[in-house]
């Protein structure tokens, strides 16, 4: 007798860990593991579906089969997580402090974490539903699938997970030319011939201009069939973009791409100014696998840099390439999930989450803009895509590339160390295309009449490149109109009533927003507080920025890119299309335009505040700031135009500012890493932040100060404890919250103590108490 050890889909502390449960004799060939099953569990038996991570042959399992319930149903017929990936849960639990079955589902679409239903086809066409057969014929179904004699496909409850199209064809050519048709029924003597003259097997029925009655007579006379066929969401895509062929490298890319497609024996950081050609030197590598029957990931940070990635990769690789990140819908992420999971995609282009896709005989991983933050989740299971891909590339044997102009702190102090091997592009592909000059404005003594936004100088240097016909690329990191609304006679704010944060302004909606919570609402004629009807908008956004230009510049055409104008379904493409096709003088918008976006139109950028993120309480404000600016700098003179960057700052003094100006990572990086060694943060020590939240501030700081004894009592002195201390904004969504930040180099106890305050919420009394657990976070605001 078999034993199955199963995970159960309940997230507590006491279902953590696998649960032994009998295989019957009608399930003993059919089950596997990564399958998901319906199991009796507790004392109601209540059925609960769980994911199967262990078989054991009867002697072997520490429990006899007799006393344990039998697994109820089968939801699979096939595994939907892989060996791999059942290994990559364990890996995660010991760093990611999340329960075993959130790291289990956070590698499944959100189809397989749902309900859904499974058609089952066999060779001459029949079609079966999985739901409607009973337990025995499940049990028949299965060994058929097993057997190869049926084939499987994931159906979703909602229709809009698959996209279908009506095909025409003929079943009996002779039976169509021997049909009589009446004279005087033109239409349909029109309708027969066509079809006759017709090459193809089948043809699109919206591509015929006949009238559906016309149609419907050819059907009942059995003249021609029609078919649904299930097409991808995007094939339309892959049909619009045109072949491209490899560039040639020149000496620096090649030598890098030498290197990488010779040895997997530690992971590449390739870090190359913007514009030196790091895409291609991707694309050429990624093809050296193929060729030899590998596959490929390739991860890219936001969705706002997928339109451009990925028609470079599609226009290289076809339709071998799948698509994932969080613009597409549960129904086309359907899609390119089974196109990975059936093998005929070979390299996989996406966000966070694609690293998690099924591919198998992985050759090369790639993370592209490896420094930025939204590598890491923050939500549970709060994993870094690095870390998976570390895992995975070790799994396979893989090659791992990490690229970027500006590396993370960490990633270039582990190539120092040697535990990467550094691959350096200095200078840019396009020999004529020469870096930006930098020019820093300083806002304290240059501040223009016309706008508290603009400077003199910006507002000339834009008006001279739109004479020229040329286009300018604006960012300001702060979206919405205005930062906050006060009442100028008792300098009242309008706060949000769920979190210590004020209200930002949208003018578009005539809303004050809470970016935190959502929360909504009118803005005031008069204010609250003293009823004086001097309200004011303070501080600027996105918005505000847009219409002032608007008054300021009425010829310039200008384009808003940030969270708000984003909204809909591919309205990042849709704008970045626009202004590709110079649609638009002016393309302003937040960080999301600061990445990988390439305009040889585009010869001014112009950074609006530099200082939004300067003064932010988190010790890597400085190297945020700086990546950020230097990546939009290098949004200028990609082509054969030159580029100019100007930059605006109330602190033109500090640091991170003077080495955007000079453009100058390694002394950046030395200066930075001083500062690090001193105040013993990353990459000098590991980080992990406990943070707790209550409705109740007092039972919040006292479970805090709790959790920091426990901590204490299990650590060494030499781990560094920071706190409890309110965060930075104390409060949100009616939660209170207090965080302690721990600093270790080894301590063999933090995962045995971290997983006793993670116990803490399973106390009756602590039922409102949340506790986050969050390795080497990224933000501390």
């Amino acid at each position: 007798m078999k034993i199955a050890k199963v995970i159960v889909d309940l997230p507590l502390m006491q279902t953590d860990k696998p649960f032994s449960y009998a295989i019957s004799k009608e399930f003993q060939s059919l089950i596997e593991l990564g399958m998901r099953v319906h199991v009796p569990f507790g004392t109601g038996n209540r059925l609960v579906q769980g994911i199967i991570v262990g078989i054991e042959e009867e002697k072997d399992a520490e429990n006899s089969s007799v006393n344990l319930k039998d697994i109820a149903e089968l939801l699979d017929v096939e595994p939907v997580l892989t060996e791999e990936q059942l290994w990559l849960a364990d890996e995660m639990r010991h760093s990611v402090f999340s329960y075993k079955i959130s790291c289990l589902k956070a590698m499944l679409p959100n189809l397989l974490n749902s309900n859904y239903d499974k058609l089952l086809k066999s060779a001459d066409g029949a079609v079966s539903k999985w739901s409607q057969l009973t337990e025995e014929e499940k049990i028949s179904s299965a060994k058929a699938v097993r057997a190869g004699q049926l084939s499987v496909e994931y159906l979703a409850k909602s229709k809009e997970n698959r996209r279908t199209e009506k095909y025409l064809s003929i079943p009996d050519l002779e039976k169509l030319a021997e049909f009589e048709i009446e004279k005087r029924a033109k239409k349909r003597l029109e309708l027969k011939y066509f079809l006759l003259r017709m090459t193809e097997e089948k043809i699109a029925l919206k591509s015929l201009n006949f009238s559906s009655q016309i149609i419907k007579f050819f059907i009942e006379h059995d003249l021609v069939k029609i078919e649904e066929v299930e097409i991808s969401r995007t094939k339309d895509k892959f049909e619009a973009i045109e072949n491209d062929s490899a560039k040639v490298l020149n000496s620096e890319q090649e030598s890098a791409y030498e290197k990488i497609i010779a040895s997997s024996d530690k992971p590449f950081l390739l870090e190359g100014i913007t514009g030196s050609g790091k895409t291609e030197v991707y694309l050429q590598t990624i093809d050296h696998f193929l060729q030899m029957g590998k596959t490929a990931i390739m991860l890219v940070p936001e969705i706002s840099l997928t339109p451009q990635i990925t028609n470079r990769f599609i226009a290289r690789f076809g339709d071998k390439v799948a698509i994932m990140h969080s613009g597409l819908s549960d129904g086309e992420k359907y899609d390119e999930w089974r196109k990975i999971k059936s093998g005929k995609a070979q390299v996989v282009v996406g966000a966070r989450s694609a690293i998690f896709t099924p591919v198998e005989n992985l050759g090369i991983i790639i993370i592209d803009e490896e420094h930025e933050t939204s590598y890491k989740q923050d939500s549970s299971p709060r994993y870094h895509a690095r870390d998976i891909a570390l895992l995975r590339a070790k799994w396979h044997g893989a090659t791992l590339v990490l690229g970027s102009a500006t590396p993370s702190l960490e990633s270039r102090a582990r190539a120092m160390r040697g535990v990467y091997e550094l691959l350096l592009l200095t200078k840019r592909a396009n020999e004529a295309a020469i870096l930006p000059e930098i020019k820093i404005i300083d806002m304290r003594s240059e501040i223009s009449d016309q706008s508290a936004n603009f400077s003199q100088s910006l507002l000339a240097k834009i008006k001279e490149k739109i004479d020229k016909d040329e286009q300018v690329i604006l960012m300001l990191n702060r979206r919405g109109y205005s930062s906050f609304v006060m009442c100028r006679e008792c300098g009242f704010v309008v706060d949000c009533p769920n979190c210590d944060i004020s209200l930002t302004l949208h003018m578009d909606t005539r809303t004050l927003n809470c970016h935190y919570c959502g929360h909504v609402q009118g803005i005031p004629q008069t204010c609250p507080n003293c009823q004086s009807r001097k309200i004011r908008y303070y501080g600027s956004g996105t918005q505000k920025v847009e219409e002032e230009l608007r008054e300021i510049m009425p010829e310039a055409r200008v384009l808003r890119m940030d969270v708000d104008t984003t909204r809909t379904k591919n309205a990042h493409e849709k704008i970045l299309e626009k202004f590709g096709n110079h649609e638009a003088d002016i393309l302003l918008g937040t960080q999301m335009i600061a990445k990988g976006l390439d305009f040889p139109n585009v010869t001014l950028v112009g950074v609006i505040n530099a200082d939004t993120g300067l003064n932010l309480p988190d010790f890597r404000a400085s190297e945020r700031s700086f990546e950020l600016l230097m990546q939009v700098a290098g949004r200028a003179g990609r082509a054969d135009k030159k580029g100019e960057v100007l930059i605006q700052t109330f602190n033109p003094h500090h640091y991170a500012i003077e080495m955007t100006k000079a453009q100058d990572y390694e002394k950046f990086y030395e200066m930075e890493m001083r500062f690090r060694r001193e105040l013993s943060y990353p990459p000098y020590y590991f980080t992990v932040q406990v943070l707790v939240s209550h409705q109740d501030e007092e039972v919040a700081i006292q479970k805090s100060y709790e959790i920091s004894q426990i901590l204490k009592q299990n650590l060494t002195e030499k781990a560094k404890i920071l706190g409890p201390t309110a965060r930075p904004i104390a409060r949100t969504h009616n939660l209170y919250h207090y965080q302690i930040l721990v600093k270790y180099r080894f301590e063999e106890e933090l995962e045995s103590a971290l997983n006793q305050v993670l116990e803490l919420t399973q106390l009756r009394d602590n039922k409102n108490l949340r506790i986050l657990i969050d390795s080497e976070p990224q933000n501390f605001v």
